[in-house]
């Protein structure tokens, strides 16, 4: 393979297909053949303006990508070629302040593979090694596409510190909200889903899960005659929508906490009076550490995603532009993937 099919994507405007000439990877590095890369959320608003500034003229988006190592760098002795792996996109400088206390993951001069570089919408994606993931047997790289995802739901999870027996509400089901929703009630806690989408109702209650739809209940009604009036142990915000942040301090318990996921558009106001009269704590949960991709993982290979359900498109890669247009007001999608190559020997 001398040359890989890319979608690059111009801010602005719209992808166009591209043959790009290969070269090895360097010191450190290997160069995946890529199966399949999911559409994330972040990536539609990039889609439709955001984040232009961070992409230069034209990107090659796409981090949710499962592949098989095709070339390998000088210093890398981890992986072999036709190794089946996942990346977690994340490149740290190692030398803040936030590195040297361990939290590379939210480095303060994070590069995000497939943002800030090009990323996994092409038949090849040269990648630091130390970010990629092995796949055990028995998992499809179309199902370890969603391992990227799953992992976000597992560090809010691990972030909630959600224990065996509590009371959790996820206020969003869409993908995010459906996933930490299975980490939650993987972690042994009992779990409610708040949703107005019909199509996602009828999922949620497919996967196992109560629901109440806010447009018809209240929400805080309902969570305090579940749970005979103490309220949700802990609350994840996915909505990103002002009305999910509102039930948040509405719904929890004393001392309940209350995990934002989700990303504003513009700065939500707080009731911040809840906060001190039941003493309740506000985190922050942002992608994954390592640990968290490894748990996500397991939960795939053990059938613990269900990802026939979650996966509702394939688009191949000639479609991708189509592919993201037709995710716009699209009630019944929930994980949108590209086939890019396709389920490698």
């Amino acid at each position: 393979m001398k040359h890989a099919r890319s979608a690059f994507f111009t801010p602005g405007s719209d992808f166009t297909i591209e043959d790009v000439p290969l070269s090895p990877p360097g010191r450190g590095e290997v160069r995946i053949a890529i199966g399949f890369c999911g559409i994330c959320g972040t990536d539609q608003h990039i889609f439709h303006g955001a984040m232009a500034h961070r992409l230069g003229d034209r990107r090659v988006l796409g981090h949710e990508a499962s592949g098989v190592i095709q070339a390998i760098g000088e210093g890398v002795d981890d992986f072999s070629l036709g190794d089946r792996v996942v990346v977690r996109p994340l490149s740290s400088c190692g030398t803040c302040p936030a590195c040297k206390a361990g939290h590379t993951h939210v480095c303060q001069n994070l590069k995000f593979l497939g943002i800030d570089t090009d990323g996994g919408f092409s038949e090849a994606w040269t990648v630091p090694a130390e970010t990629v993931h092995h796949l055990p047997e028995g998992i499809s790289l179309k199902s370890a596409a969603l391992v990227e995802p799953t992992a976000v739901a597992c560090h809010d999870v691990r972030r909630g510190r959600v224990a065996p027996g509590e009371d959790v509400l996820v206020i969003g089901g869409g993908p995010i909200g459906i996933l930490v929703a299975i980490a939650a009630r993987e972690a042994g806690a009992r779990v409610t889903v708040s949703e107005i989408n019909d199509s996602r109702l009828a999922l949620i209650g497919k996967l196992g899960f109560d629901a109440i739809n806010p447009s018809r209940d209240d929400v805080a009604a309902t969570m305090m005659e579940k749970t005979g009036g103490k309220g949700a142990d802990v609350v994840f915000e996915v909505s990103g929508a002002q009305a999910g942040l509102n039930a948040t301090t509405a719904v929890a318990a004393v001392r309940g906490r209350i995990v934002v996921v989700a990303i504003y558009p513009e700065a939500p106001s707080i009731e911040m009076f809840q906060y001190f009269w039941k003493e309740l704590e506000l985190i922050g949960a942002r992608v994954y550490e390592a640990e968290d991709y490894d748990r996500a993982i397991a939960m795939i290979a053990d059938g613990k995603v269900d990802a026939a359900a979650l996966i509702t498109d394939v688009h191949p890669l000639d479609h991708i532009g189509a592919a993201f247009a037709g995710l716009d007001g699209s009630g019944a999608a929930m994980k949108t993937l590209i086939e890019v190559s396709g389920e490698l020997a």
